[in-house]
Formats: structure tokens, sequence, C-alpha cells
């Protein structure tokens, strides 16, 4: 592609837009946005304007704290980021056009979406804990109002369901799609320790089993083995792998994932049959992996892959030589982004659906798998489900990928429905949370929305829950 051409009606006339929650993500989309020329962002909202101020003036960026929408606009006009904590006061500015929602906060997400899109908005979608529950109801009501509705390049699932399009695009099945955990696993032979963000064990076994070997399988359990003191799978990988399989069709591997301790170039092998030496029953799946590797090798933490079938034998052969990773028999080849770039590269995404009306995903979006939430312990009745720290995670819940069901009754709850919930009733380790197990059901707007989701798509509700 070439980009400045694709791209020119942006930098001839930029997308105005205003940023929904200033954290990581959203700070860094600022600083980017103010180096290019086809995305002007005025305004911002959050609850903590000062820390957001602070941050912006720390960076030589102009800003101003506003009051009401007369003062919105004079920032505006004098070419300062608005910030606000009211979001009517934001919407209300004239010119602008696209809205990025960046808070990572369910209920707030989903309403924030909603209201920019009755306001004649697009809107360019980062936080997947809403995403995940009410999504493609959402991406219908936009493209029924004539908006743009879309993921955001920058984050992993608008970048694997581009990468993956690419791969259909080219005639290249793919046998399993993913990406790489958020951390790399790092093992150093000198020490015979693995370090995994701050913490670091003792795995001294781990060096005899860096390469696969003859039984592919058994070598990947034995690793897990060796590192079970590390966690081996977190609930952001499972919420952004529920938006893939939506916006794609493609089925989860299994409800946790495979989530083997692979090194990059094992990819390929790992994911085939089981007849074919790999880990799968089945193809055209989605799946996690854990990234092992040595100090000295490349990270892929948080990247996106596809294993993809080749045509024949003698392509393996040619990608091998020039170092693309094949697997065995060199008919399955690993392509790979192996780093996402948060908001350095979301104003693509940005700009494509302000001036190109162009979406991730397609129209195909629909709910097929839900994220849904299990018991890791005993639960007793009146128990908060409360979410917690920057993996937006509830303590005392695993997560799961489960087939797609109405959320009522005793089906089981979307897991971001069920944060701020309290159960009213004890739940059992091992037992998954159901709609019913909830204090408090249809309060809010994200259950409502999910509510007119589940009616929107009840052909396509498989329900195995009496639901």
């Amino acid at each position: 592609m070439q980009f400045t051409t694709l791209f020119r009606a942006a930098a001839e006339r930029p997308v105005v837009a205003a940023l929904l929650g200033c954290g990581e993500f959203g700070l860094s989309l600022i600083a980017q946005s103010r180096r290019l020329r086809g995305l002007r962002i005025v305004a911002a909202l959050d609850l903590d304007t000062a820390r957001v101020a602070e941050a912006l003036a720390a960076d030589g960026v102009p800003h101003r704290r506003c009051d009401g929408p007369a003062a919105m606009r004079a920032a505006s006009a004098a070419g300062e980021i608005a910030l606000t904590e009211r979001l009517d006061d934001l919407l209300a500015l004239p010119e602008l056009e696209l809205v990025v929602e960046a808070t990572g906060h369910p209920e707030g997400a989903a309403r924030h979406a909603l209201a920019a899109l009755a306001a004649g908005k697009h809107v360019a979608m980062v936080s997947k804990e809403a995403e995940c529950v009410v999504g493609p109801l959402l991406a219908a009501k936009a493209r029924a109002a004539g908006l743009s509705y879309t993921l955001v390049e920058g984050d992993q699932p608008a970048l694997l369901v581009s990468l993956m399009s690419w791969a259909e695009t080219l005639g290249l099945p793919i046998i399993a799609a993913g990406k790489s955990s958020e951390y790399d696993y790092i093992f150093d032979p000198a020490t015979g320790r693995t370090r995994w963000l701050s913490e670091e064990v003792a795995s001294p076994g781990l060096a005899s089993l860096m390469t696969l070997g003859p039984d592919p399988a058994a070598t990947i359990a034995a690793r897990a083995e060796v590192l079970a003191a590390l966690p081996q799978r977190t609930v952001p990988d499972y919420c952004e792998m529920a938006l893939v399989a939506n916006a794609t069709g493609l089925p989860v591997a299994r409800p946790d994932f495979h989530a083997p301790l692979a090194r990059t170039a094992e990819l390929p092998q790992l994911y085939g049959t089981r007849a074919e030496g790999g880990l799968l029953e089945r193809t055209g799946v989605i799946d996690v992996f854990n990234c092992l590797r040595r100090p000295d090798e490349a990270s892929f933490a948080g990247g996106v892959f596809v294993v993809a079938e080749l045509a024949d034998r003698r392509t393996g052969d040619l990608f091998a030589g020039k170092g693309i990773p094949v697997s065995r028999d060199r008919r399955r080849a690993l392509i790979y982004n192996p780093s996402h770039l948060l908001g350095v590269e979301a104003p693509i995404s940005a700009m494509a659906a302000g001036r190109l009306g162009h979406s991730i995903p397609g129209s195909f979006y629909r709910p097929v798998t839900d994220l849904v939430a299990r018991a890791a312990r005993d639960l007793p009745a009146g128990h908060l489900l409360a979410m917690e720290g920057n993996r937006h995670a509830v303590p005392g819940l695993d997560a799961l990928l489960l087939p797609y069901a109405a959320a009522s009754g005793p089906a089981p709850a979307p897991y971001y429905l069920a944060v701020g919930q309290r159960l009213r009733r004890p739940v059992r380790a091992g037992t998954l949370i159901a709609c019913d197990d909830l204090e408090t059901i249809g309060d809010g707007i994200l259950w409502r929305l999910r509510a007119e989701m589940d009616a929107m798509f009840a052909a396509a509700a498989r329900t195995r829950f009496g639901a």
C-alpha cells in the first residue's frame, strides 16, 4: 500500500477528533497526532484533568481546562486541546467528526460510544472491555446511521483482523491465528532462571527443553510444568481474541486456549493438527501463545500472527531458505507482526474511518464468542466482583471463551457485565458465573445494550443453558 496516496484526503483535510480517556494509549495518540497532517485532536475527556494537564504541559502541548461548550470552542479555536470531564460539552464542538474511546471502563465506554453515535460522530473503539460485550450492536447502530465504527490499529484485535484479511486476500488458508501474550518469558541459560515482568523463578530444567524434539506436545507440557509458578493466561488476551472471533467468525481453539510456551520459530509446527505433530484438534482457529526466548532474542510480546497453509512444499523450501519459519513438512508458514504501537499507529484507523469510511471489522461482525467468568475459588454470597489493576481483571475469577449465548437466566454472564455486581448466592470454585447468580441484572447501559444485541442476534444465539 502507498499510504501517503491512500490518505491524501486526510492530509488535505485532517480528521477532527476527540479523545475519551487519557491513559498511556491516549497520551501516546495525542503526542503522535501532533506530528502528522491527517488527524487533529481538539478535545480530551478524563475524570482526572489535572493529571492530563500535567502530562500535556510536560510535553509542551497547548491545552486548557474548560467549563462549558463556549470555553471548549474558544480553546479549539486557539489551537489548544480542550480538557473536560463532561461528555456533552465535548460532543457539542461543531467541528468534531470522530471520537476515540479509550477509557477502558466497560459501562462508561458503552455510554460514550452510544452518545457519540447519537450525536453523529464516528467512533474509534479502543475499550475492548465494552466491545467484547456489545461491540456488534454498536457497529450495527453506526452502519444504520451512515457512520464509521472501527477497532483501532495499535491494539492487537485490529492488527490481527487486518493480518488475517491480508492472508485471505492472498489465498493463504489460515490454519491458526492469534497473538502472543503481553509479556515474554525470558530464560537465561547462564543463570537457569526465567523472568516474566518483575517475577523471576528458577527453571534449570528448561535448558533441555529449548528445542521441541520429536514430541512437540510433550515438550510444551514439560515447559508449562517447569514454569508453573508464572502466570500463563491473563484476562486481556481472552478479551482481545473474543473481538477477533466475533469480527472474523473463526472459533477459538479451546475455551482456555492452548497457551503454549513457545519460541517464535516453533509456531508453524505447533499450529498444525495432532496428526501433523502439532497441538490442534482442528484448523482455522484462534489461539494465544506465550513467547519463550533467551535474553538475546527478539521480543514477540503482544504481537500477532497467522500460521497459513502453503500451496506446495516448493514454496515452503523457498521460505525456509529465506529464514521464514515453516513447519517440518514445509506445508505451513508463520506470518507475523511482533509489535503493537498503541497510540503511535492509531491515527491510521482514525483517518481511515473519518475520511475513507473504512472500518475494522467489516459487515460480518456479529456475536460468535463470549468472554465469560469462572470462579477460581469459592466465592460467598454478597461478594463484590470488582475490577482491579491495569489488566482490568477481577480477582477470584478465571476467564474463558464460550460460544455466544443470550445473557439471561442460567447462561454464563459475560465477564464485563459481571463487573461491579454482587453475587446473590455462593459460587463454588470451578463453576461458571451465571447471569442469575448476580444480584442486579439489567441495571446500567451495558446491560440494556446487551439485551438489545441479544434480541437483534437471537437467531444466531446458540444457547446451551436454556436461556
